[in-house]
């Protein structure tokens, strides 16, 4: 195998996003997190503080989204809720940016509306994903996305918020990760539950995917590495 189960990890944001979760829930979500080692939690902007409480002496990160799910907050409210953010404790942001400006040609609104939450975020060595929910756009349009990110100076882009009627596909990954340099990564968001799909993502180039089922994932890892030791 040319992976270990700490790559597959550390490729993991564990999800803790969907409006229904009890603190309880983030609780329970974050000793999955620390238990298998992943890269982040990516939670709610409520939850910030709370999760970087719990992860407390890991080696697991906090993420939050930033004008989560739709992206068409103005600039200026998604660059105070990523102030916000960092103040407390994160360390990465997932940000949607405008489909709405996106699909109406506002290209210069997309990029600056970018800027504005990069800008904020670099200053404190903070990380930027840019979401584009590439269920509602066109080949050309993703193309677009990427293109304005990387000028924008984001750290990933990202295909999906999980909450549009599609998510992550092979072929929207193969595109993204051939329309921005090497220095921008690729995420993969909605669709990655098993250990096939992650491997399949990581072999396009992508190093980080958005997960829920993180414990089937992983279990499947090691499940893989014991037949194979």
């Amino acid at each position: 195998m040319d992976y270990t189960c700490r790559d597959i990890a550390k490729m993991i944001d564990h999800s803790l996003l969907r409006p229904e979760l009890t603190e309880d829930d983030i609780r329970k979500g974050c000793e999955i997190a620390v238990k298998y080692d992943v890269a982040t939690v990516c939670c709610s902007p409520c939850d910030v503080a709370l999760v970087v409480k719990l992860l407390e002496g890991s080696d697991v990160k906090t993420t939050t989204v930033i004008g989560f799910p739709h992206g068409y907050n103005t600039t200026e409210t998604k660059k105070f809720e990523a102030e916000q953010a960092i103040k407390n404790g994160a360390v990465e942001l997932d940000m949607v940016l405008n489909i709405s400006k996106l699909l109406s040609g506002c290209y210069d609104y997309v990029k600056k509306d970018i800027e504005a939450v990069v800008d904020a975020a670099h200053r404190h060595n903070v990380l930027v994903k840019v979401i584009f929910e590439n269920y509602y756009l066109t080949d050309e349009q993703k193309i677009k996305a990427c293109r304005l990110s990387e000028e924008a100076g984001a750290d990933f882009v990202k295909t999906s918020t999980g909450f549009a009627d599609g998510g992550a596909t092979l072929e929207d990954l193969r595109l993204m990760r051939d329309n921005v340099s090497e220095k921008v990564q690729v995420k993969a968001a909605g669709g990655v539950r098993d250990l096939e799909t992650a491997l399949k993502v990581r072999q396009i180039g992508c190093t980080r995917f958005g997960a829920t089922g993180t414990e089937a994932i992983m279990e499947q890892c090691y499940k893989r590495t014991q037949q194979n030791g």
